[in-house]
């Protein structure tokens, strides 16, 4: 009995490890390409498994994007690190850190999410998760509950989306640090009326 426990427990291990396997191959494409352009074959070859075994573990191409996604938000926490609320500079740099990695992909599903339900599914929770995030980081400079606390937190939704990063860092062809700064200055100037 104690063997097939031990071979049952490294069966699972090895299951676990194929799985965690699959999801960085699909969040390392899915970080690179549109996601049209994200096959299972792809992904299987870069997780170096077949297509059956990726099918096997999350039923299709939906499935893997969505497992790779809550792969990929369990990694926002450790990038973004710990935030004093009311610490504008500290909530930026967290930001940034997580943008300068997932920015790039995370704009492509943004931009994808109005042809593909599953992408759509994760980006409002995208939303919702960064809207949470907000309130409690900024929570000791949002005024009262009410209309104006509503508009603040739209304002300041709009300051540090992921599209706004893109604009000044790809577009505008900002450096990171020029980012950090125009962001800071946005906020300040939002919950601060322009303090430095």
């Amino acid at each position: 009995m104690g063997t097939r426990g031990y071979d049952m427990s490294t069966r699972a291990a090895a299951r676990e490890r194929t799985r965690r396997q699959i999801m960085r191959a699909a969040v390392e494409r899915l970080a690179d390409q549109r996601y049209d352009d994200v096959t299972l074959a792809a992904v299987a070859d870069a997780a170096g498994v077949t297509v059956q075994t990726v099918l096997n573990h999350f039923g299709s191409k939906e499935g893997m994007v969505r497992a790779a996604a809550a792969f990929f938000a369990d990694e926002v926490p450790d990038l973004r690190g710990i935030v004093e609320p009311g610490d504008i500079r500290g909530a930026v740099a967290a930001l940034l850190r997580q943008y300068e990695v997932m920015g790039d992909g995370n704009w492509r599903l943004a931009a994808d999410a109005d042809r593909h339900a599953v992408l759509h599914e994760l980006v409002e929770g995208g939303r919702a998760a960064h809207r949470a995030w907000l309130e409690t980081t900024f929570a000791p400079l949002l005024p009262p509950a009410g209309p104006e606390r509503e508009d603040t937190l739209a304002a300041l939704y709009a300051i540090t989306d992921v599209g706004t990063w893109r604009l000044l860092r790809r577009d505008l062809g900002r450096t990171a640090a020029q980012t950090e700064g125009a962001l800071v200055r946005l906020i300040q100037s939002l919950l601060e009326g322009g303090a430095s």
